[in-house]
């Protein structure tokens, strides 16, 4: 079993770039909130850095466009997945929007990985 993490962001140096400037200028705007949880301006949050490398459940981190590609679905990004088989969601676009910090995307993670495979927070 796996956690897919999929940002509500395009891949690439010019997205990249892009995303920053959204970040700087327009934040409230800014349409990641994974992104916005997770990461600075510049980088990633050392917490969460802290947390992710300490997980005991592996964790992959997608851009919209890669997971498209590599999966052929859409869905509302953010999103966090779980992949036991089949891809389920355990944190919904909708959940990520009611942590208003990201010790609470770090609980929310926490009780996915010791949750039995098939239940979900959302749908």
């Amino acid at each position: 079993m796996k956690l897919i993490f999929v940002y509500n962001a395009d891949s690439g140096l010019v997205n990249t770039i892009k995303d920053m400037g959204h970040k700087v200028f327009n934040p409230r705007t800014y349409d990641c909130l994974l992104c916005s949880l997770t990461h600075g301006t510049f980088r990633e949050l050392p917490e969460w850095k802290r947390f992710r490398e300490r997980s005991t459940i592996p964790m992959e981190f997608l851009h919209r466009d890669e997971f498209e590609a590599k999966y052929g679905k859409k869905m509302q990004y953010p999103i966090v997945l779980q992949e036991a088989g089949d891809l389920e969601v355990v944190i919904s676009r909708r959940d990520m929007a009611l942590f208003a910090s990201l010790d609470e995307l770090m609980a929310a993670v926490a009780a996915v990985q010791v949750r039995e495979p098939g239940v979900v927070v959302h749908d």
